[in-house]
């Protein structure tokens, strides 16, 4: 019958220890950009790369608040024959790429997911498949090369 007494002093000791582990589990979440960062850096390192090619590059204004416009890099690549159109924000990238410099039109470079090849980016950290130019053609690459040796 004693150990009946310590009861409702263990149980309420279990409660606030479960309650703390809680409060400082979800003050650790990660922010949506941190997960963000992270798939981008997965990708980096662990996709496959693929063609693909910049469809679109533009600003969105956010609605509602005073934050700059969110940039978006529109793109479209195929895998296994499956053509995928997907949208990459690179607003947290601005000191990797700018975008009113990016040419639309122009054959870039994909890293993809290959258990989701829909997860997909252009830009990263430490990756870009962006190009400055269209590649020039043999002739043109032959003269760009005999230019340099002058």
């Amino acid at each position: 019958m004693s150990a009946l007494r310590y009861y409702p002093i263990i149980l309420g000791g279990a409660t606030a220890l479960a309650v703390g582990i809680g409060l400082i589990l979800r003050g650790r979440r990660k922010t949506a950009e941190q997960l963000e960062r992270e798939r981008r850096m997965r990708l980096s390192l662990h996709g496959r790369i693929t063609d693909g090619t910049v469809i679109d590059a533009q600003e969105v204004p956010r609605t509602g608040e005073s934050e700059d416009a969110v940039q978006l890099l529109i793109y479209q690549y195929d895998v296994s024959g499956v053509s995928y159109e997907a949208s990459q924000d690179i607003t947290h990238l601005r000191q990797f790429v700018d975008i009113h410099t990016c040419k639309v039109g122009v054959p870039s470079s994909v890293k993809y997911n290959p258990q989701n090849p829909g997860d997909s980016i252009v830009i990263a950290e430490d990756w870009s498949g962006l190009r400055l130019a269209p590649l020039p053609s043999g002739i043109a690459r032959r003269h760009l090369e005999t230019e340099r040796k002058r």
